[in-house]
């Protein structure tokens, strides 16, 4: 794939935050709704090499879903959606009906996947995941007539006697590459966006959260219309080769070092991309906020939220030195509230996703294992981290220089709140920025002053869940945004429709060009329209 290699890809396989391509999994590619068998090869987290042992001669005799078989599948959406079946206002119904059926029908099997997948708390399941699908789909439902109809646009005197509008039309066939971290709502509402929009639609769910992998192919299979909505799944090699095709649009989210792969694949084709992204997401905390309030919150936008495996989960705290210490006392006393004396074995925190990623963040907290005021435990047969925080780890240091994506959440202290500004600019922009204060001055200077995908000030993460608000990044964070409408936007092409009767037609914009042309048009441009006249009728010659 030249520069987009499996190899290439291989190389990328766990990125820090890693919301990218892993290892292990089965894959399901429907061929003209075939079910092909795949065995894939074990890949190591940190190497770019695959286990070499006799099961490799078995594998190459398996068929798998590589580029021919991406290809047919691509054209076969292709034909479908050139029908227009995939347009009418009917059809889009229907499937949005068939999702919220499937929602309701299914909502215990999404629950348990997802525990399977990552321990995650059945109430904070539902809230994060099966519950915020539901607003999707049933807002995508009640507005879908309204998003479709034309903008009204005015015109000018120029194009006298007109009229124009926007149309949006769907740009085509479509992929969606999702995450493992929330691997049920990002796979699902970027894929209600493409559906609003009238789009052919491929899924590739994460491969690193097997169980909701699996279920997605067996649900969208069963309530959706398999001629033009389908899942692949599968690991480096299916996304290797569905890279490799033309698509109308490609949504992914994960690590910013894929993105980069993503957005080089796309660039052979010119396709157009939505990158969902990532990294140091701060929360600035002033000594005059509500200590308890502060506490809690942070709380739920770190640890409550998949045990801080989030791309808008709080990276980093940034408070006074002599605010600090009260702050860590009110975090301690706050996650006992939450989780308990024992915050290892708490039922109500999600584990780590896998081995590679427990690995990584262990090697994080050594590295730094003298700045620990709180937590630090681990049991890695469990895949387990307690909420751990650092303070004033080293700026040099690894905690401090990459995306967390886990449970320890380090502490930075200034002197001035003000000087928090200077530590966020310092990094690239983040996907999300926080800010805990009563002083009004201190918001207008951090909205004014913070570059971020999106911003809220006294919580955390709420911001995600307001569909009127664009969710997306900015610089490394991402690029383009989805939710509520800003997804039927993002899969969808705003056409420029200008529409112009045979009569009212003007000399002016034909040739022969004369003095008198030019400046009865020069006056007409200007809006002098008192000139024109005079002009028109011959009462001025200047």
């Amino acid at each position: 794939m030249g520069s987009l290699s499996s190899e290439l890809l291989l190389g990328f396989s766990a990125p820090i935050g890693s919301r990218a391509f892993s290892h292990r999994l089965t894959t399901k590619s429907f061929q003209k709704q075939l079910r092909v068998p795949y065995r894939c090869l074990a890949f190591s987290s940190y190497t770019c090499s695959a286990t070499l042992s006799p099961v490799i001669t078995e594998v190459e005799q398996k068929e798998t879903f590589d580029i021919d078989k991406a290809s047919l599948l691509v054209e076969e959406l292709r034909n479908n959606f050139d029908s227009g079946k995939t347009r009418s206002y009917e059809w889009r119904v229907s499937q949005l009906k068939s999702i919220a059926k499937m929602l309701e029908e299914k909502e215990k099997d999404i629950i348990d996947a997802l525990y399977k997948d990552l321990g995650k708390p059945g109430q904070e399941a539902f809230i994060s995941e099966v519950s915020m699908s539901k607003s999707s789909c049933n807002e995508a439902l009640g507005e879908l007539n309204q998003w479709m109809m034309p903008e009204k646009v005015k015109t000018s005197i120029t194009t006298y006697p007109s009229s124009a509008e926007i149309v949006s039309e769907p740009l085509g066939v479509v992929l969606v590459i999702s995450t493992w971290n929330f691997p049920f709502l990002l796979s699902i509402d970027p894929v209600i966006g493409a559906i609003s929009a009238g789009n052919s639609v491929v899924l590739k769910p994460s491969e690193i959260a097997p169980a909701t992998s699996s279920l997605l192919g067996n649900l969208l299979e069963e309530y959706l219309d398999n001629s033009a909505i389908r899942v692949v799944e599968g690991a480096v090699p299916e996304t290797t080769a569905l890279l490799e095709q033309k698509w109308d649009k490609i949504l992914y989210t994960g690590s910013a070092r894929v993105g980069r792969i993503v957005m080089a694949a796309a660039a052979k084709h010119l396709t157009p991309v939505t990158l969902e992204l990532g990294g140091k997401c701060p929360a600035v905390v002033d000594s005059d906020a509500d200590l308890q309030v502060t506490a809690r919150r942070i709380i739920v936008g770190k640890w409550a939220c998949n045990n801080g495996q989030a791309c808008i989960s709080v990276d980093y705290i940034i408070t006074q030195k002599e605010f600090a210490p009260k702050l860590i006392d009110a975090l301690r006393n706050e996650l006992e509230q939450c989780f308990g004396k024992d915050l290892l074995r708490s039922k109500d925190i999600s584990r780590i996703v896998s081995s590679s990623q427990f690995a990584r963040l262990a090697k994080l907290m050594d590295e730094v294992s003298d700045k620990i005021v709180l937590g630090g435990q681990r049991d890695e047969n469990q895949l387990r981290i307690a909420p751990t925080i650092l303070l004033d780890a080293s700026e040099d240091s690894t905690v401090m220089q990459e995306e967390i994506f886990g449970p320890i959440l380090p502490i930075v202290t200034v002197n001035n709140i003000k000087d928090s500004f200077g530590v966020i600019k310092s990094k690239p922009k983040p996907l999300a920025a926080y800010l805990f204060t009563n002083n009004e001055q201190l918001k207008k200077d951090y909205v004014q002053n913070i570059s971020s995908g999106g911003m809220l000030i006294n919580d955390t993460i709420l911001h995600l869940t307001v569909s009127g608000l664009p969710f997306g990044g900015v610089g490394e964070s991402g690029m383009g945004s989805y939710h509520g409408k800003f997804s039927f936007d993002t899969f969808s092409h705003k056409k420029s429709v200008l529409y112009r009767a045979f009569s009212g037609d003007s000399l002016l914009r034909y040739p022969p060009y004369t003095p008198e042309k030019e400046r009865l048009l020069k006056a007409i441009i200007s809006g002098n329209i008192l000139r024109a006249i005079l002009i028109f009728f011959g009462w001025s010659k200047e």
